[in-house]
């Protein structure tokens, strides 16, 4: 089965009905009709969380973050041992940490395919498959 992990700029582009919000739709869908799973750790579900209050306040938020849970995202936590491999990620690759849960994750299944809005992913392409949305 397919697994699409999902980073939070795919997710603000869905909530912000930006370029591509229609592919993380479909994305989303296929997870609700099981015929892939999506993924996003917990890091990156924490910084929509943050972003979303930030921009439009904390009533925003909680709605947002309820609309998002029904679509029944796996949400990968940031054990230990994946805190250490996103760390050295981010010291090897000089990826951003919260990119580097991301980039964990996908690295987790030959099957995987990262979704990303965060043009910063083209220097790890050489490791996982990335489909990057449309830029703004």
């Amino acid at each position: 089965m397919k697994v699409f992990v999902l980073d939070s700029s795919a997710i603000l582009r869905l909530l912000d009905s930006g370029p591509g919000a229609d592919r993380v739709e479909e994305i989303l869908s296929a997870n609700m009709d099981h015929s892939a799973e999506v993924v996003i750790s917990s890091v990156q579900w924490g910084e929509v969380a943050g972003l979303v209050r930030k921009r439009r306040g904390e009533i925003a938020q909680r709605q947002a973050m309820r609309d998002l849970a029904l679509f029944r995202l796996r949400i990968e936590p940031a054990t230990a041992d994946r805190a250490v491999r996103a760390a050295e990620i981010k010291q090897d690759r000089k990826l951003p940490y919260a990119d580097a849960f991301t980039l964990e994750i996908a690295l987790d299944s030959p099957e995987s395919v990262l979704v990303t809005a965060d043009y910063d992913f083209k220097k790890v392409a050489d490791l996982t498959t990335i489909e990057f949305l449309p830029v703004k």
